[in-house]
């Protein structure tokens, strides 16, 4: 016989352990948009890499290379007691006929004035908005990063993350927009584990200027 006073022979009551909700696969989206992380001080100052405008710097000297030379042999036909050439005569007198409100000056005016105005913004403007600056190591070292690579990378960085089926990366100089698909896990938790991933890449690249960080995370569309 077992002694009732001793732990012996008795059962007791075995504490009821909860099941966790299942995660709530119900929910279609989760997104987030934050400010570029701060940059330290001495960075931030590097300006965009000009560039060369090889192409319309070439077009445009060659066309005033052939109407220079055009009016030049022109001009020494008449020196040479010749006639001048006919389109330069029929111009000439178009010039002389046509008032200033005709349609056709009017157009040749604005087509000069487009003209100039373009040639004025590619001699204003930098360029090369594709290659992001880097911060500066060395005072006489200069760096870029294109804007392409910098994407692929923080892609590269995104598909890593638990959860992620696919990411797409729109980088543009101010902001690094990341649109992700899960197929697992609570989307909140993907998007939060994306941020701190994507923070850390953003700043592993060493830009002069970090872009804003916004990331939306969606379920994979239904087949059929």
């Amino acid at each position: 016989m077992s002694d009732p006073q001793s732990g012996e022979g008795t059962t007791e009551r075995l504490p009821v352990l909860e099941k966790a909700p299942p995660p709530d696969l119900d929910q279609s989206s989760s997104a987030a948009a934050y400010q570029p992380p701060p940059v330290p001080a001495g960075e931030g100052s590097e300006r965009r890499f000009w560039s060369a405008r090889r192409v319309p710097a070439a077009v445009l000297a060659v066309l005033l290379l052939l109407l220079a030379g055009l009016f030049l042999y022109d001009i020494a036909a008449v020196r040479a007691d010749r006639p001048a050439m006919h389109w330069r005569r029929e111009l000439a007198a178009q010039f002389a006929e046509r008032p200033l409100d005709d349609t056709w000056v009017l157009v040749g005016a604005g087509v000069a004035a487009a003209l100039g105005v373009w040639l004025i913004v590619l001699a204003a403007t930098p360029g090369l908005r594709a290659v992001l600056p880097m911060g500066r190591v060395h005072a006489d070292v200069r760096a870029g990063l294109h804007r392409d690579a910098a994407a692929l990378v923080l892609r590269d960085r995104a598909v890593e993350v638990a959860g992620v089926q696919s990411a797409r990366v729109r980088l543009t100089r101010r902001r690094a927009d990341v649109r992700a698909v899960s197929h697992f896990r609570e989307l909140d938790d993907v998007r939060a584990d994306l941020d701190a991933v994507l923070a850390e890449a953003i700043r592993g690249l060493g830009l002069s200027r970090p872009p804003a960080l916004s990331v939306h995370v969606r379920r994979p569309g239904r087949k059929g």
